[in-house]
Protein backbone atom coordinates (compact mmCIF):
# COMPACT_ATOMS: atom_id res chain seq x y z
CA UNK A 1 0.00 0.00 0.00
CA UNK A 2 1.37 3.40 -1.18
CA UNK A 3 0.05 6.84 -0.17
CA UNK A 4 0.54 9.53 -2.27
CA UNK A 5 0.15 13.45 -2.35
CA UNK A 6 -2.42 14.92 -4.23
CA UNK A 7 -2.60 18.45 -5.45
CA UNK A 8 -5.25 19.72 -6.74
CA UNK A 9 -6.18 23.28 -6.28
CA UNK A 10 -10.55 22.47 -6.95
CA UNK A 11 -10.42 19.08 -4.95
CA UNK A 12 -8.86 21.62 -1.68
CA UNK A 13 -11.19 24.14 -2.72
CA UNK A 14 -14.56 21.67 -2.62
CA UNK A 15 -13.29 20.04 1.07
CA UNK A 16 -12.96 23.75 2.66
CA UNK A 17 -16.66 24.09 1.06
CA UNK A 18 -17.77 21.18 2.65
CA UNK A 19 -15.94 21.51 5.85
CA UNK A 20 -15.59 25.19 6.86
CA UNK A 21 -14.16 23.58 10.07
CA UNK A 22 -11.02 22.22 8.39
CA UNK A 23 -10.11 25.24 6.71
CA UNK A 24 -7.25 26.01 8.88
CA UNK A 25 -6.39 22.39 8.49
CA UNK A 26 -2.88 22.80 6.50
CA UNK A 27 -2.08 19.43 5.25
CA UNK A 28 -2.39 18.34 1.31
CA UNK A 29 -4.84 15.71 0.94
CA UNK A 30 -3.57 12.27 0.23
CA UNK A 31 -4.57 9.39 -1.68
CA UNK A 32 -4.51 5.39 -1.00
CA UNK A 33 -4.05 2.54 -4.12
CA UNK A 34 -6.36 0.49 -1.18
CA UNK A 35 -9.64 0.39 -2.30
CA UNK A 36 -12.39 1.31 0.26
CA UNK A 37 -16.34 0.76 -1.01
CA UNK A 38 -18.47 3.99 -0.11
CA UNK A 39 -22.21 3.62 -0.54
CA UNK A 40 -23.91 6.87 -1.26
CA UNK A 41 -27.77 6.21 0.01
CA UNK A 42 -28.79 10.12 -0.16
CA UNK A 43 -31.27 11.54 -3.25
CA UNK A 44 -28.37 12.99 -4.94
CA UNK A 45 -26.50 9.92 -5.53
CA UNK A 46 -29.08 8.42 -7.49
CA UNK A 47 -29.51 11.15 -9.56
CA UNK A 48 -33.15 12.31 -8.12
CA UNK A 49 -32.54 15.42 -5.47
CA UNK A 50 -33.92 17.64 -7.06
CA UNK A 51 -35.72 21.02 -5.26
CA UNK A 52 -39.13 21.03 -4.40
CA UNK A 53 -39.92 23.87 -5.80
CA UNK A 54 -38.65 22.63 -8.65
CA UNK A 55 -40.45 19.30 -8.33
CA UNK A 56 -43.84 20.77 -7.97
CA UNK A 57 -43.66 22.69 -11.39
CA UNK A 58 -46.73 22.87 -13.56
CA UNK A 59 -46.16 20.68 -16.38
CA UNK A 60 -47.90 19.55 -19.12
CA UNK A 61 -49.50 17.18 -16.59
CA UNK A 62 -51.68 19.77 -15.02
CA UNK A 63 -55.30 19.35 -14.99
CA UNK A 64 -57.64 22.20 -14.84
CA UNK A 65 -61.49 22.56 -14.24
CA UNK A 66 -63.77 25.33 -14.29
CA UNK A 67 -67.05 24.35 -11.86
CA UNK A 68 -70.13 26.34 -11.62
CA UNK A 69 -73.09 25.92 -9.47
CA UNK A 70 -72.84 22.15 -9.25
CA UNK A 71 -70.76 19.02 -7.82
CA UNK A 72 -67.48 17.66 -9.90
CA UNK A 73 -65.48 15.44 -9.38
CA UNK A 74 -61.95 16.81 -9.77
CA UNK A 75 -59.56 13.76 -8.90
CA UNK A 76 -60.27 9.69 -8.21
CA UNK A 77 -56.28 8.73 -8.41
CA UNK A 78 -54.55 7.71 -5.05
CA UNK A 79 -51.32 10.08 -3.95
CA UNK A 80 -50.73 13.54 -3.36
CA UNK A 81 -51.71 16.08 -5.32
CA UNK A 82 -50.83 19.97 -5.45
CA UNK A 83 -54.23 21.79 -5.69
CA UNK A 84 -54.61 25.44 -6.59
CA UNK A 85 -57.27 27.61 -6.84
CA UNK A 86 -59.37 30.72 -7.74
CA UNK A 87 -62.68 31.41 -6.65
CA UNK A 88 -65.21 33.88 -7.53
CA UNK A 89 -68.82 34.55 -5.45
CA UNK A 90 -71.57 36.09 -6.67
CA UNK A 91 -73.16 38.91 -4.42
CA UNK A 92 -76.26 37.24 -2.53
CA UNK A 93 -74.25 33.93 -2.68
CA UNK A 94 -75.53 32.37 0.79
CA UNK A 95 -73.00 28.80 1.42
CA UNK A 96 -69.79 28.66 1.00
CA UNK A 97 -68.12 26.58 -2.39
CA UNK A 98 -66.22 23.78 -0.88
CA UNK A 99 -63.34 21.27 -1.78
CA UNK A 100 -64.03 17.87 -0.30
CA UNK A 101 -62.37 14.11 -0.02
CA UNK A 102 -65.00 11.72 -0.61
CA UNK A 103 -64.28 8.00 0.61
CA UNK A 104 -67.61 6.61 -0.81
CA UNK A 105 -69.94 7.39 2.10
CA UNK A 106 -68.87 10.67 3.63
CA UNK A 107 -67.33 13.97 2.70
CA UNK A 108 -64.17 15.39 4.72
CA UNK A 109 -64.23 19.63 4.03
CA UNK A 110 -60.49 20.31 2.81
CA UNK A 111 -60.94 23.84 1.95
CA UNK A 112 -64.40 26.34 2.03
CA UNK A 113 -64.75 29.58 0.57
CA UNK A 114 -66.54 32.63 1.46
CA UNK A 115 -70.08 33.37 1.28
CA UNK A 116 -71.21 37.32 0.29
CA UNK A 117 -74.48 36.93 2.02
CA UNK A 118 -77.17 39.35 1.29
CA UNK A 119 -74.80 42.36 0.09
CA UNK A 120 -74.14 43.21 -3.54
CA UNK A 121 -70.31 42.85 -3.35
CA UNK A 122 -68.27 40.56 -5.34
CA UNK A 123 -65.85 38.08 -3.49
CA UNK A 124 -62.47 36.43 -4.68
CA UNK A 125 -60.28 33.96 -3.25
CA UNK A 126 -57.08 32.39 -4.21
CA UNK A 127 -55.54 29.03 -2.63
CA UNK A 128 -52.86 26.38 -2.48
CA UNK A 129 -52.78 23.16 -0.84
CA UNK A 130 -51.73 19.57 -1.35
CA UNK A 131 -54.05 16.99 -0.68
CA UNK A 132 -53.52 13.06 0.15
CA UNK A 133 -56.40 10.73 -1.56
CA UNK A 134 -56.25 6.51 -0.46
CA UNK A 135 -57.66 3.84 -2.88
CA UNK A 136 -61.31 5.25 -3.06
CA UNK A 137 -61.15 8.66 -2.04
CA UNK A 138 -62.32 11.46 -4.90
CA UNK A 139 -61.38 14.82 -4.22
CA UNK A 140 -64.66 17.21 -5.27
CA UNK A 141 -65.40 20.62 -5.99
CA UNK A 142 -68.57 22.22 -4.61
CA UNK A 143 -70.04 25.26 -6.31
CA UNK A 144 -72.88 27.25 -4.97
CA UNK A 145 -75.35 28.96 -8.04
CA UNK A 146 -73.70 32.12 -8.44
CA UNK A 147 -70.26 31.07 -7.67
CA UNK A 148 -67.30 29.62 -9.76
CA UNK A 149 -64.67 27.54 -8.85
CA UNK A 150 -61.77 27.78 -11.04
CA UNK A 151 -59.23 24.89 -9.95
CA UNK A 152 -55.58 22.94 -11.01
CA UNK A 153 -54.14 20.02 -9.86
CA UNK A 154 -51.06 17.70 -10.71
CA UNK A 155 -50.18 15.11 -8.85
CA UNK A 156 -46.94 15.59 -6.86
CA UNK A 157 -46.37 11.65 -5.56
CA UNK A 158 -47.68 8.29 -5.97
CA UNK A 159 -49.68 6.35 -2.66
CA UNK A 160 -46.15 5.42 -1.54
CA UNK A 161 -44.97 8.82 -1.41
CA UNK A 162 -42.53 8.16 -4.18
CA UNK A 163 -42.35 11.49 -5.90
CA UNK A 164 -43.50 12.01 -9.30
CA UNK A 165 -40.88 14.62 -11.51
CA UNK A 166 -43.24 17.01 -14.05
CA UNK A 167 -43.44 15.23 -17.13
CA UNK A 168 -40.51 15.25 -19.38
CA UNK A 169 -37.99 15.92 -16.48
CA UNK A 170 -35.35 13.18 -16.32
CA UNK A 171 -32.74 14.29 -13.41
CA UNK A 172 -29.42 14.26 -14.52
Amino acid sequence: MSISTVTSESLQLKLRQLLPSQQGFGTDLSASDTIIPIIDLTASAEGSDVREDLQKAWDFSTGFNKVRATTTTIISNTGFWKISLSASYGAGSSTASTVVINDGSADKEVWAGATTGAGSQTVNQVNDFTVFLRAGDTLKVIADTGDEVAIWYRQIADINGVLTSPLGFTPQ
